[in-house]
């Protein structure tokens, strides 16, 4: 029986995501965050936000990156998957 039916798209592959938070992540951050591209820029009100990019090999992946950025105390602007090839 196949079961691929059931399982939702993109829960175990790899997948490429950006995620916008408010703050700072120092560049070496990015091999505890699965190797994500780190960038920052200035919003107009003067706050860092900081941009990940990169490459998730699932889910549960995106998960530990966005528990550890809960963890830093940063807050969460956006959460974007970049391919959606399936």
């Amino acid at each position: 029986m196949d079961t691929s039916r059931n399982r939702p798209q993109g829960m175990s592959n790899p997948s490429v995501y950006q995620i916008k938070v408010r703050g700072h992540i120092a560049s070496d951050w990015s091999a505890r965050l699965e190797g994500m591209q780190i960038t920052e820029s200035q919003a107009t009100d003067g706050a860092t936000t900081t941009t990940l990019v990169g490459s998730l090999a699932d889910q549960a992946a995106l998960s530990g990156i966005l528990n550890t950025l809960y963890e830093l105390h940063l807050p969460v602007i956006s959460v974007t998957r970049l391919d959606d090839s399936d």
